[in-house]
């Protein structure tokens, strides 16, 4: 299921940004550095376009593909010997329900209050993408952020080398002439290129370590009561680093970095670390 099109100012605002960027790195960079009829000019300018086509193909797909929902019908079978996690409460021990939506909640899913809905394994909502972050986009979520730092870095290069190669020229009037379209490239690609590389790694720990954004802050929370009850606590569904890698990337290395999500499953139930009963961290 994929979402309707409606107007979104963040989403207009990434689209303007990329749009710029590209034509400003190619036309202009790229351009101005190598010339685009030479070798080195073509070779720069196919492969940023490669990277681009793949940032915003990734970009799109995660903002149109639904998250996931839970089915109406959804009741956790308690009796099922596949589905070992059965999350509870914090309080009182019971399954999650919830109450907004009226159903029971299943293993990872949350209620998103900007969507208006609980969505499957939710890791957050983004207003970049005026979409929710969860089972069924997430990878293509976590590949676009791969990619869009690749191609700031990329372009960021490229600024230097032709700004570089421009303060060598003899022909100072030409190069004052694109000053402005440095200027606003290098405001655009430094803070960006630092604020995705710092979302890229937070959610290559997250992977690693097999949990959402929002089981991280839960689990610091358990974490901490663990220890004041003098216990150990340990995240249920850190199944170590591979299998974390492959539950979210797929099993083939060579599709990690491509749109694939055929390995995903229902979003309904999860491999566990152990058998049992998810403890309070896991649920609200």
């Amino acid at each position: 299921m994929t979402k309707g099109l409606s107007f979104s100012l963040p989403v207009t605002v990434v689209v303007l940004a990329i749009c710029y960027i590209y034509f400003s790195t190619v036309f202009v960079f790229v351009d101005r550095w190598f010339g685009l009829m030479s070798s080195p000019g073509i070779m720069n300018a196919v492969v940023f376009t490669g990277v681009a086509l793949m940032c915003v193909f990734n970009y799109a797909v995660a903002i149109f593909r639904d998250p996931g929902r839970v089915p109406p019908d959804y009741m956790p079978d308690v009796e099922d010997d596949q589905n070992l996690m059965h999350e509870i409460k914090r309080k009182g021990g019971d399954l999650r329900y919830c109450q907004k939506c009226s159903h029971h909640k299943p293993p990872r899913a949350h209620h998103c209050r900007v969507c208006k809905r609980c969505v499957l394994r939710m890791d957050h909502h983004c207003i970049w993408i005026s979409n929710c972050v969860g089972h069924a986009n997430y990878k293509v979520f976590f590949i676009f952020v791969l990619y869009a730092v690749v191609a700031c870095i990329y372009s960021l290069v490229l600024l230097v080398g032709s700004l570089t190669n421009d303060a060598l020229d003899d022909e100072q009037q030409s190069g004052g002439s694109f000053r402005t379209a440095y200027v606003i490239s290098g405001l655009l690609l430094v803070p960006l290129s630092i604020a995705l590389s710092v979302l890229l790694g937070w959610h290559i720990y997250l992977i690693l370590q097999n949990k959402t954004t929002i089981e991280y802050h839960e689990g610091v929370r358990a974490l901490w009561l663990a220890e004041k009850g003098g216990t150990v606590y340990k995240h249920p569904y850190d199944l170590g680093v591979y299998e974390n890698l492959t539950a979210a990337l797929g099993p083939n290395i060579f599709s990690w970095v491509c749109p694939t999500s055929n390995h995903i499953g229902s979003g309904l139930h999860f491999r566990a670390a152990y058998r049992g009963t998810a403890g309070a961290s896991m649920s609200k």
